[in-house]
């Protein structure tokens, strides 16, 4: 018996530690197999085969100055009437509906597209807003909400000096 089989991994021709997974076959089969299916479906767009269940997930970009807290949200292809905006005293929660359609016809062919998703965010808010003074537009698919602070809220923000050791 060498030193070797005692160890409890083995080495490969550059003296690299091979994983102990890697010497029990059912564990190789499943990393192949797993390999074969992410390999099949990479680069498809995976909602035709789920009729859209998954939904979609806006960007959001949220952006805070002394003044007030502005919301980003790229909402591409959707329409202001098939999006929701609610505010609460400590959320901002953004709801919304993409319905899409694309017919192609042809002389010898007709082709249908159908794709749903729908999507729910909700920003929390650390500071009151003035919620008499919100604004919120919908250009182009950006919808820009502008959250305006309360008088109390920017009189107790306070700046902290930062010092360097």
């Amino acid at each position: 018996m060498k030193l070797k089989d005692l160890v409890p991994w083995g080495f490969n021709k550059n003296n690299v530690p091979a994983r102990r997974e890697d010497k029990d076959p059912f564990t190789a089969l499943q990393r192949q197999m797993s390999d074969v299916f992410n390999g099949v479906f990479r680069g498809f767009d995976m909602d035709p085969f789920w009729g859209g269940a998954m939904g979609f997930n806006p960007s959001v970009n949220v952006v805070e100055t002394d003044t007030e807290i502005k919301v980003t949200a790229e909402l591409p292809g959707m329409d202001e009437k098939d999006i929701d905006v609610s505010l609460t005293k400590d959320t901002l929660t953004l709801k919304g509906q993409k319905k899409e359609e694309k017919e192609d016809k042809g002389s010898n062919y007709y082709h249908m597209e159908r794709s749903y998703g729908s999507f729910v965010r909700t920003i929390p808010l650390v500071c009151e807003i003035d919620d008499a003074k919100v604004e919120a537009e919908f250009k182009k698919g950006i919808l820009t909400i502008k959250l305006p602070k309360t008088a109390e809220a920017v009189k107790e923000t306070k700046k902290v000096a930062v010092k360097s050791a």
